[in-house]
């Protein structure tokens, strides 16, 4: 006799969003037929059909949750985030809905009233203020003079510092990151300047603990039940080890060191996809360039709009000499690299030889894709390591092409079109023909290689993303529902190898589920304003909004 299940889902619009994410897939996807019921039992999926066939699994025990007709899919995957710095935002001022300077000011003012040591806010988006400027330590002075002020941009490669930060700091951030103007810093400084920033202001166990649950909170909220979580010399991975042994993770984390922790997980015997359930170890994690915002990432041609003080040359910050690691200022007007191709080279050989590890590689400007391809390309498990490049937002056909043959995923972040309309930060910095060659997401699956979906934290919110997946103002950016979805879900699963467990709704996968209130099909132009009725992670409830 077939057992019971535990929970049954009626009532309701079960959308599985089934297919194979290895190659890319239909840009067009229509809308899918829907089941009308989901069983489940000891946290497993164990039956989707019509209502009839699924009421065969109601038990004396079984919890009926009834749908109200709503919309039903697999729980959201961002592929790409930050948990750590989405706590600050929630925690620390959130600058990211700031209209203008002022309000940012205002939002820093306010968290001058909490008694931390360091008044921090973090989001500003300087491109959409009517002053289009980064803000300085005179403006951040107006916060306050005794105590160490920080303004981190939405990138979080650029930092806006006041006088007392500034003097704090100098020691340990390099002359040729931080901004000048008449040989005196301006406040503002970017890359390893802004990494000395994160360094100072590290929480502590308990305040990351705080951070990390607060995120999670919030993201159950918006249906995320499995995160690809970006760590450097942070707490977090003990934080999430910590909270499931407690049983009280209700995300599932896929945690991809960045390489200045190669050797400790070559020494401690991390492996890719190692781990439980509910925290695994992903990739090792290391940068090519900056981003557009800052003027760094690295690209063939010059910025567009590079600013006085810069010499006209686009040279960035102090002599332009560089460190050892090849971070040489941006002299040419056309970035910089944060980590140089050689070194590159040299991280992606001794994580592939000596670790058979995935990598994950931030690179934005086209002549860091370039370069990040070439070293993927190189290594030894290239076609079955399912090595990512994280943005991919000037992807030329050629590269695309490259990247299909051995399966290289695309990790991509469609909330990053809210810089791509017309007269956008895009335009600011790249000029209109550059702009409409960005984060071609159907491009990608036209040309064959797996997309994930992730939001690097600008917000994270994956309704919000795919609204602007679906509304691209370029055709090459635009995708239907359903494949925005699934980019979302199995493409975000498949990333993390993770596609026989979760992604979709099918029998003998894992119970992460979101409940909709209503359908993006039917609004396919407010995709952004659905509500979350319900986030189920392994079959248990995490968060219940159908109250509020």
């Amino acid at each position: 006799m077939t057992r019971a299940a535990d929970t049954v889902l009626i009532n309701a619009a079960v959308y599985p969003l089934t297919g194979d994410p290895s190659s890319g897939g239909d840009p067009d996807e229509p809308e899918p037929e829907p089941a009308e019921a989901l069983a489940i039992r000891d946290g497993e999926i164990v039956r989707v059909n019509r209502e009839y066939e699924v009421e065969f699994l109601d038990g004396v025990e079984t919890e009926v949750i009834d749908c109200g007709g709503r919309v039903v899919l697999p729980g959201f995957i961002d592929a790409h985030t930050h948990m750590e710095h989405l706590g600050q935002y929630l925690v620390h001022a959130d600058l990211s809905s700031a209209d203008t300077l002022d309000e940012a000011i205002d939002a820093l003012s306010n968290q001058a009233e909490d008694d931390r040591e360091w008044i921090l806010g973090f989001g500003y988006d300087e491109s959409e203020w009517p002053e289009n400027r980064y803000p300085r330590a005179s403006d951040l002075d107006a916060v306050s003079e005794t105590r160490p002020v920080v303004a981190m941009r939405v990138d979080m490669h650029n930092a806006s510092l006041n006088s007392v930060a500034l003097e704090r700091l100098a020691d340990a951030m390099p002359d040729y990151d931080v901004e000048t103007e008449g040989g005196d810093p301006t406040g503002v400084v970017v890359e390893e300047a802004t990494e000395a920033v994160w360094d100072a202001i590290e929480a502590d166990y308990e305040e990351t603990r705080d951070l990390v649950t607060a995120a999670i909170d919030h993201a159950n909220a918006l249906g995320v039940t499995g995160v690809h979580d970006k760590v450097r010399h942070s707490h977090a991975p003990r934080v999430y080890r910590d909270l499931e042994r407690a049983g009280d993770l209700t995300c599932r984390v896929r945690i991809d060191y960045w390489s200045d922790h190669l050797e400790s997980a070559l020494e401690t015997g991390l492996v890719t996809n190692g781990g439980s359930g509910f925290v695994q170890t992903g990739a090792i994690k290391t940068f090519t360039d900056g981003t557009f915002g800052s003027r760094t990432a690295k690209v063939f041609e010059p910025y567009d709009d590079l600013p006085e003080g810069r010499d006209g040359d686009g040279e960035v910050h102090g002599d332009g000499s560089g460190d050892a690691n090849g971070n040489e200022g941006g002299g040419d007007g056309r970035g910089q690299w944060v980590v140089d191709p050689d070194k590159l080279a040299e991280i992606a050989t001794h994580a592939t030889h000596d670790g058979d590890y995935q990598l994950t590689v931030h690179a934005i400007g086209d002549e860091a894709i370039e370069e990040t391809i070439s070293a993927f390309e190189a290594t030894p498990n290239v076609a079955s390591a399912r090595h990512r490049v994280e943005h991919l937002e000037f992807a030329s056909d050629d590269h695309l092409e490259r990247m299909a043959d051995p399966g290289i995923v695309a990790s991509m972040q469609p909330n990053f079109l809210q810089w791509a309309q017309e007269g956008g930060m895009y335009d600011q910095r790249l000029g209109t023909a550059r702009r409409r060659q960005l984060d071609r997401f159907r491009s990608v699956l036209e040309a064959g290689v797996p997309l994930a979906f992730g939001s690097d934290c600008m917000p994270l919110d994956p309704l919000a993303g795919v609204q602007y997946a679906v509304n691209a103002p370029v055709e090459a950016q635009r995708l239907s529902v359903t494949a925005a979805l699934k980019a979302y879900t199995s493409g975000a699963a498949y990333a993390g190898f993770d596609e026989n467990r979760l992604g979709t709704l099918e029998r003998s996968k894992r119970a992460d589920i979101v409940v909709l209130e209503e359908s993006p099909w039917e609004q396919p132009n407010r995709i952004d304003e659905i509500d979350v009725a319900l986030t189920m992670v392994d079959g248990e409830v995490v968060y219940d909004g159908r109250g509020e």
